[in-house]
């Protein structure tokens, strides 16, 4: 009788920095092209061509729907919209739980409850229709469980979500109360389209691993909410306009920056671990910005045009450029949305990205089970025999 020799560990780099963990059909990023893509298309032509809803179709179908296709998937998500009248009752408690930590922390105690609620089942125990059901039934919450949880916190009634509204217009109204602007519609349209997914970052590989344990869709989701809310990934839209304020005006801008170059502190809105170049969404968010026009706008472009004029003078050769939160922020406090509200905002985006990669793994059943590099002190060592008491 033979045994399987054990898998010797394999070195990689820390944080696992371009290591090929998975394949996937769902889309890619190509840094050092500034470029990427959902399925075969550019994400970027996406979110200025397309409606959210197509783009959420493309990532849970693998298709860009036809014009009944669009309007049969815009009714269904519409109606899915609506919170069980459990969960709905216990959105108070949440948000007074939650005050201080704000709408993403209280979505991921929501985001369980809304699946214990639903009778979410684990997704080794599902099949793919019903893995899919869950999925559309979560996203499509999202939004409303976000909007209610801020007003709540800001000691209003919640609003609830218009069948009659498409995505991005519902959750303007949900958040402020009032009919939406189309202008303002369509900019915060796009910046949702463009965050709906972007490679193997650490909130959508958070939930694959989930996934990969068979967990249900829910769990999955609130690991991915856990890691977003990290001020090193999606917490920086709001740290970004701290940055502007900070600075507070032009005359102020070469001396705040070079202090800050120079002690080699990290500026909020600038620099990505993938892209090498500048990052298609802050190119097309600043685009949206300038349509707006205005002090802010303005100030920002020259912001950005000093941080990469005097990092090319005091660190020649490296590149920094904006990334999609510089902009994103700029972008958002223009069409009214509070800057508590930022990250939260990418999540309701974000969440049918995570909700495509969790069915994507779901189809694979091995686990995801890295190895760590033990550094401690030299094992085994006589445990030491227990004092007893004095007295």
């Amino acid at each position: 009788m033979t045994t399987a020799s054990p898998v010797s560990p394999i070195e990689v780099p820390r944080g696992l920095k371009g290591v090929v963990v998975t394949d996937t059909a769902l889309g890619d990023v190509r840094g050092s092209e500034g470029f990427y893509h959902y399925r075969q298309y550019s994400a970027v032509e996406l979110a200025r061509t397309r409606t959210f809803e197509d783009v959420w179709h493309l990532m849970l179908y693998g298709t860009l729907p036809d014009r009944d296709e669009r309007a049969d998937f815009a009714a269904r998500t519409a109606a899915l919209r609506h919170l069980p009248e459990d969960v709905a009752a216990a959105l108070p408690a949440i948000a007074r739980s939650s005050a201080l930590s704000g709408p993403l922390a209280g979505l991921r105690t929501a985001l369980s409850l809304l699946g214990a609620s639903a009778g979410f089942r684990p997704l080794y125990d599902t099949g793919a229709d019903r893995r899919r059901a869950d999925a559309l039934a979560a996203s499509a919450a999202v939004p409303t469980l976000l909007t209610a949880l801020h007003r709540l916190c800001q000691g209003l009634e919640p609003v609830g979500p218009r069948d009659d509204l498409p995505y991005a217009a519902n959750y303007l109204f949900m958040l402020t109360g009032t009919e939406p602007d189309p202008g303002r519609v369509r900019a915060v349209e796009q910046y949702l389209i463009s965050t709906v997914d972007h490679g193997f970052n650490a909130s959508t590989f958070t939930a694959r691993v989930i996934a990969s344990t068979g967990a249900d869709l829910a769990a999955c989701l609130a690991g991915a909410v856990g890691a977003l809310s990290g001020p090193l990934h999606g917490g920086a839209p709001s740290r970004a306009l701290d940055t502007l304020d900070a600075i507070g005006t032009p005359e102020r801008i070469d001396p705040w920056i070079r202090e800050r170059v120079l002690a080699g502190d990290r500026i909020m809105g600038f620099g990505h671990p993938v892209y090498r170049t500048e990052d298609p969404r802050s190119r097309m968010l600043r685009d949206i910005a300038e349509e707006f026009g205005g002090p802010l706008v303005e100030f920002a472009v020259q912001v950005e045009r000093r941080v990469e004029a005097i990092l090319a003078e005091l660190k020649p050769g490296r590149e920094l450029h904006t990334n999609v939160e510089f902009y994103a922020g700029v972008v958002m406090e223009l069409c009214g949305i509070p800057r508590e509200m930022f990250t939260p905002t990418f999540a309701a985006a974000r969440v049918v990205g995570w909700s495509a990669n969790i069915l994507e793994q779901a189809e694979d059943s091995k686990i995801i089970r890295p190895a760590a590099r033990y550094v401690g002190p030299p094992p085994p060592q006589p445990v030491p025999a227990a004092q007893r008491p004095a007295g």
